[in-house]
């Protein structure tokens, strides 16, 4: 895992990191071994008459779903023997029906080991697809930590590496004339498609960071990206998609300007506590602006020079646990008074899987911001 402080920043997975782990030697041994018995058990409970063994054959494919080549042919072998050594003891009434039996189990357990070899072929394959797509967005995406002359700036960014499940998360700083543009955005939908989107809005920031002497207008840019995108993307036949973000100006004094087009609202911590601090009901999405019945404003709140500003994406506010329940950022937050805000994103990553069990289901991006200075330089 690379850390800040390394060339790539904290925007890795863990690459190559499966939803379902193999299975273990340990583990297919006891099926092997605890169904084997079960199925023994069975035919003597049941009488002589009644054959249960030839029922193993289902058990190479079970392991097929998750074990290796190799564990599901060490398990159709055992199957095989078993059988064969169940019809030496008590055979069928023919020698044609053992046989028959016999040449069954060997096609089934044949065709288990197979579908083994092909899963995982598969999963390889989708392997170097996530792969890949997390390494596109960590090549796009700048390394942390960023600094300005107003900023210094932490963060984080992990990738859910599925296939269908890699989203559009950004994010950038850009020192200005006009100060510092920071912005972080989150493309509606996953997918390839969402990654296109994500990085053509993040390519009009950064050209309209520094080109646009007024935030409003750098919002503009960003609607007309997306809108070029969706008109593309209309084009060829794929969905047109709107992009939640926030575009922040800081400069030397001690508010900052926002515009919220829809995203997850940044907290303050500062004096022990986490507050919201925009008051105003979110714009509209970039991409919809058609849709507003007013144009886009600027909003202004204070950035104490003590104060560190938490920005986020959904992938953090709308994480749920095994019970359904949206993980508490705010109340969280309120107790990271003392964490230093170099380490306040390990230290959200951290609650968060232990909140999720240990599986995020959405890309989760997180920028920390702090004034330049001595209460900033942490």
């Amino acid at each position: 895992m690379r850390t800040s402080g390394d060339p790539a920043g904290s925007t890795v997975a863990d690459a190559g990191q499966r939803s379902t782990p193999p299975l273990s030697w340990g583990a297919v041994v006891f099926w092997l071994v605890s169904i084997t018995a079960l199925v023994a058990l069975t035919g003597i409970a049941l009488g002589r008459d009644t054959r249960p063994a030839p029922f193993l054959v289902v058990l190479p494919a079970l392991i097929a779903g998750r074990g290796t080549v190799r564990q599901t042919t060490v398990a159709s072998v055992w199957v095989t023997i078993v059988i064969v050594g169940s019809l030496f003891d008590s055979p069928l009434h023919t020698v044609g029906a053992d046989a028959a039996v016999i040449a069954f189990a060997l096609v089934f357990n044949g065709l288990s080991v197979a579908r083994a070899a092909q899963r995982i072929r598969w999963e390889g394959e989708i392997a170097r697809l996530r792969s890949a797509a997390a390494a596109l967005q960590r090549q796009i995406l700048r390394p942390f930590p960023l600094m300005t002359d107003q900023l210094l700036v932490h963060g984080l960014y992990r990738p859910v590496e599925e296939d269908s499940r890699v989203g559009g998360d950004v994010y950038e700083v850009v020192a200005s004339p006009y100060g510092t543009r920071v912005f972080i955005a989150d493309v509606q939908g996953k997918g390839l498609q969402a990654i296109s989107a994500a990085f053509a809005v993040l390519s009009a920031f950064r050209e309209a960071a520094v080109a646009e002497p007024t935030l409003t207008a750098v919002v503009d840019a960003l609607e007309e990206a997306v809108l070029r995108h969706n008109s593309f993307a209309a084009q060829t036949g794929e969905r047109e998609r709107f992009v939640t973000a926030i575009v922040l100006g800081v400069d030397g004094e001690q508010e900052v300007q926002a515009i919220n087009c829809g995203h997850v609202a940044p907290l303050l911590l500062h004096e022990e506590r986490a507050d919201p601090v925009l008051r105003q009901e979110p714009c509209v999405p970039l991409g919809l602006d058609a849709l507003a019945p007013e144009p886009r404003t600027v909003e202004w709140f204070a950035f104490p020079a003590d104060g560190t500003l938490l920005l986020c994406t959904d992938g953090v506010t709308e994480a749920r646990d095994p019970s359904g329940a949206f993980y508490p950022l705010e109340e969280r937050a309120a107790a990271w008074g003392d964490v230093l805000p170099k380490d306040v994103p390990a230290t959200v990553y951290g609650d968060l899987r232990r909140h999720t069990a240990g599986m995020p289901r959405d890309d989760t991006a997180l920028l920390v911001l702090r004034r330049r200075g001595d209460a900033g330089l942490r």
